[in-house]
């Protein structure tokens, strides 16, 4: 796995940004002695504040863990908003609720336990951000599943789009530069879908992306049309 930014500088990135509550800082506490991926404190700011840039009141995602992404979006939305956090463990997704009703949030949460993409064909639009964090090679089809329920102005995060330690970052920049196939290289599955899902939303005409290097990486592609 590569290191998307040197240990200082990912502190400093902390320290500068928002603190976590207590209950993030137990979630945080939780991952470190679990060994539990999820995005860490400084995308979590960021995905905070991009809720709160888009005025979101709808927010989906596609792979919850145990809610810390959630928790750090529901702190943005209103008292009517609304957040479906989707898991396939059911121990994980429990966690999350207690989470976020630890947090004051349980009333704005829909929690739903299977394959994001089928729950997704159950939601109605419009869902103002939508974060992605499944499975890797199914990236592309979870941002074609929700492109149509995001408004303008809208966006959509993708974690890991550099990173995770699934992911084979020489290789990925081989197929990024298009210097050689899937199958010349042995790229795995996730590796695949990441560069597929980069080369599929950078070339979506609606949309405007732009690849930040926080955490493991984050795409965030705006809805400009």
């Amino acid at each position: 796995m590569v290191d998307v930014l040197s240990d200082e500088i990912e502190q400093f990135v902390r320290t500068v940004g928002p603190d976590p509550d207590e209950t993030l800082s137990e979630m945080d506490e939780y991952a470190r002695e679990h060994g539990f991926p999820h995005v860490g404190p400084e995308v979590g700011g960021v995905l905070r504040l991009l809720a709160r840039l888009t005025d979101a009141r709808r927010i989906f995602e596609f792979g919850s863990g145990y809610g810390y992404s959630a928790y750090w979006f529901a702190e943005a939305l209103p008292e009517d908003g609304e957040i479906v956090l989707t898991e396939v463990d059911e121990d994980e997704l429990e966690m999350a609720r207690g989470y976020m009703a630890q947090g004051g949030y349980d009333d704005l949460a829909w929690y739903e336990l299977g394959d994001a993409l089928e729950t997704i064909g159950r939601y109605d639009g419009p869902f103002d951000v939508v974060l992605i964090d499944h499975q890797k090679h199914r990236y592309v089809e979870a941002f074609e599943a929700i492109r149509e329920k995001v408004p303008v102005g809208g966006v959509v995060v993708a974690d890991n789009a550099i990173a995770a330690g699934v992911i084979e970052f020489d290789k990925l920049q081989e197929l990024i530069a298009g210097d050689a196939t899937a199958a010349e290289i042995d790229a795995n599955d996730h590796t695949e879908g990441i560069a597929d899902y980069l080369e599929h939303v950078t070339t979506a005409p609606a949309f405007e992306t732009v690849l930040l290097p926080l955490g493991e990486g984050i795409a965030v592609s705006y809805r400009v049309e």
